[in-house]
């Protein structure tokens, strides 16, 4: 009996420390887990018909074999799902609910347009959205807001679109196109026709309507006297950059598509962000950037960061990198 005892106790001895270590190891995976699936980035930009282009980033535990992922709109047309490496993932989608096989990835890239997040009442364009994290919106050329329901937490206005980053929560951004830019007020579109006159009067009667016009109205006439392009504001002369032509003779094994971002930033003054040929070309990030690689390594471009985005410029004489 003793013998028995004693042998309970060792085994007893031996157990307890393999229960502590399996509850820590449990406790320590909980902020893990909590981790994957997070938003990274969200993006809408605007086209003038009404459509909105959403690019959605986000990681996700690479364990799971599928991930599911609410989306935004109800109408989702050219879908393209990517992880980090640049491959096709594969989805089922219902409405505004993707599944999406993972495949070991730890980040996905979502792309997709929709009709739905943006509605018209006469000349008026409303924009609305409901976010749980922070999200970017880029509105439509010459379009001038003159509502928003939610202050951004930063705005610019660049090649007349406006930039504005806001913070979680419900948003709504009316705005209309303007032919004429920003040289017609919100007076002139309200004579237009009796349904928009209504609308712009009770507008103007909301204090934080007035309030948030002003200030986009502002910002848009203190730049008019700018460059249209932002990023060539610098005060040294710079370097002129190769033609397209040159490039092509010199490398004729370049791609299509490389051949259409040469053309762009040739006839964009020889530089652009490289958030602009995103936006451009409609391409994710890791396609742009691959093929923004691709111009780099055959030295036919130079990446440099700015303004804490890479800028792209096109060289001042060709490199043969092969």
């Amino acid at each position: 009996m003793l013998l028995v005892g004693k042998m309970d106790i060792l085994s007893t001895m031996v157990r307890m420390p393999l229960v502590v270590m399996g509850l820590v190891l449990i406790a320590l995976s909980i902020p893990i887990q909590q981790s994957f699936a997070s938003s990274r980035t969200l993006d809408f930009t605007i086209y003038p018909d009404g459509s909105t282009h959403v690019f959605y980033e986000l990681g996700v535990d690479p364990l799971e074999l599928e991930v599911p992922v609410e989306l935004f709109g109800e109408m989702i047309e050219n879908v393209t799902i990517i992880d980090e490496d640049g491959f096709l993932l594969s989805s089922e989608i219902d409405h505004n609910s993707a599944v999406i096989e993972t495949f070991g990835a730890s980040q996905i890239s979502i792309d997709y347009d929709t009709q739905d997040l943006v509605s018209k009442d006469g000349k008026i364009w409303t924009f609305s959205v409901i976010v749980s994290e922070q999200y970017s919106v880029v509105t439509p050329k010459n379009s001038v807001i003159i509502e928003m329901s939610n202050f951004p937490i930063s705005m610019q206005v660049e090649n007349d679109q406006s930039y504005l980053v806001f913070p979680p929560g419900h948003t709504n951004i009316s705005y209309y196109i303007s032919t004429l830019a920003s040289a017609q007020s919100t007076q002139q579109i309200a004579e237009d026709g009796g349904t928009d006159n209504q609308l712009i009067l009770y507008i103007g009667g909301i204090a934080a309507a007035v309030i948030g016009a002003a200030i986009v109205i502002a910002k848009r006439k203190s730049r008019t006297a700018e460059p249209t392009v932002i990023i060539k504001k610098d005060d040294q002369p710079k370097p002129p950059s190769l033609d397209p032509e040159s490039i092509f003779k010199a490398k004729q094994d370049l791609r299509e598509d490389d051949k259409e971002i040469i053309n762009f930033l040739s006839a964009n003054g020889g530089q652009a962000y490289e958030s602009e040929l995103r936006k451009k070309f409609l391409q994710p990030r890791t396609t742009m950037w691959r093929a923004v690689k691709r111009l780099e390594r055959q030295g036919i471009v130079d990446v440099v960061e700015k303004d804490l985005q890479n800028l792209v410029k096109l060289k001042s004489s060709l490199e043969d990198n092969s």
